[in-house]
Formats: structure tokens, sequence, C-alpha cells
């Protein structure tokens, strides 16, 4: 598979179409690929509940775009702020296991990479700040 602009693009349209205003693709070889990787187009004004991911680091690379990352310590205070776009001194990041963080696009268009440990689990209520 060849990732371009015009991948890009397809998934920014499908994103915009979207009630939550982002859309991922897939990336793994199979169903049975026990790896999360994919691409994921986030729009501004996407609603991305501050969360963690206590069994997995979460990988991510700005592909396209400009996005926010946010961090959190476990009584909701906003402990740092990453600004991350392909042209930015910071392109990618590795948040954590157990991290409290959010993320929120600043440009119509942002796509970034995402790349986590070992299989997909469902976020659970105590993993969701509120």
């Amino acid at each position: 598979m060849k990732i371009t602009q015009a991948l890009f693009d397809d998934l920014t349209a499908k994103a915009k179409a979207s009630p939550r205003l982002r859309m991922n693709l897939d990336l793994r070889n199979s169903d049975t690929d026990q790896s999360q990787r994919m691409l994921n187009a986030i729009e501004p004004g996407s609603p991305l509940p501050i969360h963690r991911h206590q069994s997995t680091s979460e990988t991510v690379v700005c592909l396209r775009g400009r996005l926010v990352w946010e961090f959190y310590d476990e009584l909701g205070n906003c402990t740092e702020t990453i600004e991350l776009s392909p042209n930015s001194p910071v392109v990618a990041l590795n948040v954590p296991k157990g991290q409290w963080h959010t993320v929120k696009s600043l440009e119509s268009g942002s796509v970034i990479m995402e790349v986590k440990d070992g299989p997909y689990e469902p976020m659970r209520p105590e993993d969701v700040m509120n």
C-alpha cells in the first residue's frame, strides 16, 4: 500500500462527513494481526475526551497538518501541551502507558499515524476522564 496525499485527501473528506470529525484507516495486514497501526484524519472540533491507555504506549507521527497533544495529571490539570506538525520542531511523540491525554486538531486536513502495542482494547469507563 502506498500512503499518498490522495489517500490523505480521501480520509480527510470522510472525517469531515463523520459526526465525530475524524476517520481512521486500519494499516494492519489482516484481522488476525495483533498490532495496532492506523492513519487517523482529525478535523478541528473533533470531540476526543481526556483518556489513557493502561495496557499500551501510543506512538503518533504527524504526517500532515497541525495538532496539539495535551497531557493531564490524575486531578485533571493540564501539565503539558505539545504541538505536532511535519514542519515544526516536534513531528512525533510517544505517549507513555497510563498517561492521561487528549489531542486537538488545529488545522483542517490533519492526519496522524498511530501505533500501539498489542491488540485493540476498547476504552473502559475508568480510562476516560469526566
